[in-house]
């Protein structure tokens, strides 16, 4: 007795590639990728200029110095060093939307189309997400945060704080900043995953809420304003992150396959 209802043919069906195609492809990827990068530092390097971008980094320090006080360089190199590091960093944040969409159009031909609608809103949402913490960061905290600083310097001591070591303390900023916003990028993956339910985190919102401000007392400076700032985004990502995974995890499950008739 044959099927009245012939099974769907598999949406990857004839898409399969050999090895050495993959391999031609992603050459191609990478090359695309770091021309980008290349290009963005090429244009940063002729305007504003390496020294330039360090000083608009330097700015919310160089306000709340005292007068007439610098950054200094111990180091023979740093000069030169530092700012070349700032135009990279830079010229890969500029040209991170062309990465990613190259890694994007790599690895999209190999999924389902559910998965499609997964994996894209979330690189997009992480690049952003990540962007608004820098940003937050820059704008807003190093402010409070020099500013809390400064007024703690007795008047005998002269500030004139080492541009690597100012260089560390602003990646390590941005960093945390940055991966702290991931948050609901993070509660989508794990309750799409299955990891935990939606319940299960909205149960956890209190141990959240502590979690959130021991990571901030850990990776800001010792003062109420950063950590504040720092806290209170996360926990209300954290909701943020429970209402989005409800809609992904709707939207983005894999279609059911019908049952065959005998």
């Amino acid at each position: 007795m044959s099927d009245s209802h012939p099974k769907p043919e598999d949406e990857l069906a004839g898409s399969e590639q050999p090895f050495v195609a993959h391999l031609i492809e992603l050459r191609d990827r990478l090359i695309w990728a770091v021309a980008a990068v290349a290009i963005a530092a090429a244009a940063l390097a002729i305007y504003p200029g390496p020294g330039d971008l360090y000083d608009i980094l330097a700015a919310p320090l160089i306000v709340h110095l005292p007068k007439g006080a610098t950054l200094i360089a111990t180091s023979v190199i740093s000069p030169f060093m530092v700012p070349l590091k700032i135009l990279l960093m830079a010229a890969f944040l500029i040209a991170l939307p062309v990465v990613l969409y190259q890694v994007w159009a790599f690895i999209a031909p190999g999924l389902y189309a559910h998965e499609k609608k997964l994996v894209m809103p979330l690189v997009v949402s992480s690049t952003v997400l990540f962007f608004i913490g820098v940003a937050f960061c820059y704008f807003f905290v190093f402010g409070q945060v020099f500013s809390f600083i400064q007024s703690f310097a007795p008047k005998s001591i002269t500030a004139a704080p080492d541009i690597e070591a100012y260089l560390s303390f602003v990646l390590t900023m941005f960093l945390a900043f940055g991966l702290a916003f991931e948050v609901p990028v993070a509660v989508v993956v794990l309750a799409r995953m299955g990891v935990v339910s939606i319940q299960k985190l909205k149960d956890f919102r209190g141990y959240f809420v502590v979690l959130a401000f021991v990571i901030a007392a850990v990776v800001t400076p010792p003062d109420v304003v950063s950590q504040l700032a720092l806290a209170i985004p996360m926990c209300l990502l954290y909701e943020l992150g429970i209402w989005a995974a409800q809609i992904f995890i709707k939207h983005t499950q894999a279609p059911a396959e019908p049952e065959d008739a005998a």
